[in-house]
């Protein structure tokens, strides 16, 4: 399984690991993934995600999952969100 965020599209970055004499070795930065059940107010329903602690925090300050993927770009989201977003996008038409 990828180490990627589904609501950020953040990844693993590659770095130096760098000593003391100044030896360079390649190593990598991993995001920390969590697995989170995010409820949907407008779709009254609950959706699991695996989603970096930068996401979450992003998400509770943006008012929530619905607030968060409407304002989101479609790029960024994996192929779950972006079905939830759709279902989103649905409800909210057909609520005004």
């Amino acid at each position: 399984m990828s180490r990627i965020c589904e609501l950020t599209g953040k990844g693993r970055q590659i770095g130096h690991n760098v000593s003391h004499a100044n030896n360079k070795t390649k190593r990598v930065f991993l995001p920390n993934l969590q697995n989170v059940t995010l409820m949907s107010e407008k779709l009254d329903r609950s959706f699991k995600f695996r989603v970096s602690t930068h996401g979450l925090r992003s998400v509770e300050h943006n008012g929530g999952l619905d607030n968060w993927l409407l304002k989101q770009d479609n790029a960024k989201l994996s192929t779950r969100a972006l079905k939830v977003k759709r279902e989103l996008v649905k409800a909210v038409a057909t609520a005004a």
